[in-house]
């Protein structure tokens, strides 16, 4: 044990472990006061594997020296392991965001001094814990991130099979709204079998499709340049496409079953305009149904890399392009603040007026900020729904606006000091609403 510098000020945690993960092995520093001198610090370091084995290992030395608390830096996924082990055999475990730490002064290049070096981080307090949810939303993660990897590869997928069609002259996709409908699955089906004649291809339009039957002759015309080749590829495209959307189906059984206990949570998430179930069971499945945890509605935003972007004009160099967060969670709030664009309620508007203005991506991240915060409110009040306040809101308040400067306008001409105070809303019982904040 190394008697280490001198310390009179306060500390936050008076023993502490500090580990610094790689992939094969990972080192970790435990500071506690020096037996000799309580105004000191002893601190030793060593190195242990990722390994079952190894995790225990430090588990052990750690309680050797009664130390309570363990902290570790982000570093791809290889932080989960040791993570997930410690915390299971009893260890208060503090995850670091590895760029919050990088901005802390003094961090060194090495493992075993960066290891030292987050432990005296940590017993003073400078650290922050990042959100890590709890084991049971682990696996519901697991099961919502997959299903949206899945989507995004079927996505893919759908794509190279619409270029395949264009570089054989086939122009479905500028006809039918969705090539891989069952209009457009049966004219690729059929296509596949050897059917090359336009206007039989186009008799196989179905409901509303079939008012374009003279633009499928048209857009078909070029079949002739559909080879056994393109054939062979896009079958391979439509079986994986196939066995993808068999993968999901079944993936969003589980899920149903995993997120059964929040069933409320899913329908008050549902209640928001531009969500539906899948993207209530991923928003729900990366937050947790526990509030709490987020100090606000605007600590929540920001972790969902949905908060205004910082562009300060110090030591950074031009101007921030995006602001990191959880991507899945971006991910599902991209989609539902686009289809709340096209509702006629308050988020719509919203979506609209900043659309016009500033651009469709920074309405997205603006509506998105809004539907997080309202999703906070909404799961910290059990029982409570949303409730729209009405494509017209921003109108209604412009003109609330132009009343009182009317009003305080008069009664000061008249002579009078006017001091205007809000009166409080009243509390919403069990079964109130929600408001877009």
């Amino acid at each position: 044990m190394r008697v280490d510098e001198m310390t009179d000020e306060p500390l936050y945690r008076n023993r502490v472990c500090g580990i610094d993960i790689g992939k094969a092995q990972m080192v970790a520093t435990i500071r506690v006061p020096s037996d000799r001198d309580p105004a000191r610090r002893a601190a030793e370091t060593r190195t242990f594997a990722t390994t079952k084995r190894g995790v225990l290992a430090l588990a052990d030395w750690c309680r050797s020296w009664q130390v309570p608390a363990v902290v570790m830096e982000a570093t791809g996924d290889y932080w989960k392991g040791p993570f997930y082990r410690l915390e299971a055999e009893g260890l208060e475990c503090v995850l670091a965001d590895a760029r919050q730490v990088k901005n802390l002064p003094g961090r060194p290049k090495r493992d075993p001094a960066d290891s030292r070096w987050l432990a005296a981080c940590f017993e003073r307090g400078a650290v922050t814990s990042c959100f890590v949810a709890t084991p049971e939303f682990r696996i519901i993660r697991l099961h919502t991130r997959y299903r949206r990897d899945l989507i995004e590869e079927r996505t893919r997928d759908k794509q190279r099979a619409e270029k395949l069609l264009e570089s054989a002259a086939i122009k479905i996709s500028s006809v039918v709204s969705d090539l891989h409908g069952v209009t457009g699955r049966d004219i690729m089906d059929h296509l596949i079998a050897g059917e090359r004649n336009p206007k039989v291809l186009a008799q196989l339009a179905r409901t509303a499709a079939r008012r374009k039957i003279g633009q499928l002759e048209e857009a078909l015309e070029g079949a002739e340049f559909f080879t056994a080749e393109h054939a062979g590829l896009l079958t391979a495209m439509l079986e994986r496409i196939d066995r993808v959307t068999a993968g999901i189906a079944r993936l969003s059984e589980v899920i149903e079953q995993l997120l059964a206990p929040y069933e409320e949570q899913l329908q008050q998430a549902e209640s928001m305009p531009g969500w539906r179930r899948r993207s209530a069971e991923d928003a729900i499945a990366e937050t947790g149904a526990d509030m709490t945890r987020f100090p606000t509605g605007a600590h929540l935003a920001s972790w969902g890399s949905r908060a205004p972007l910082d562009h300060q004009s110090g030591t950074r160099k031009g101007r921030a392009r995006s602001k990191k967060g959880n991507r899945y969670l971006a991910g599902v709030l991209g989609e539902t603040a686009v289809a709340a664009g096209r509702t006629q309620t308050r988020e719509g508007a919203r979506y609209r007026r900043l659309a016009r203005r500033l651009g469709r991506p920074k309405a997205q991240v603006a509506v998105g900020n809004t539907q997080l915060k309202v999703l906070h409110k909404l799961l910290s009040n059990p029982g409570m729904r949303h409730e729209d306040l009405g494509p017209d809101y921003y109108e209604r308040r412009a003109s609330l606006r132009r009343q009182i400067h009317h009003h305080v306008s008069h009664l000061e001409s008249l002579g009078f000091e006017v001091t205007l105070c809000r009166t409080p809303d009243p509390q919403p019982g069990p079964a109130g609403q929600a408001h877009a904040v």
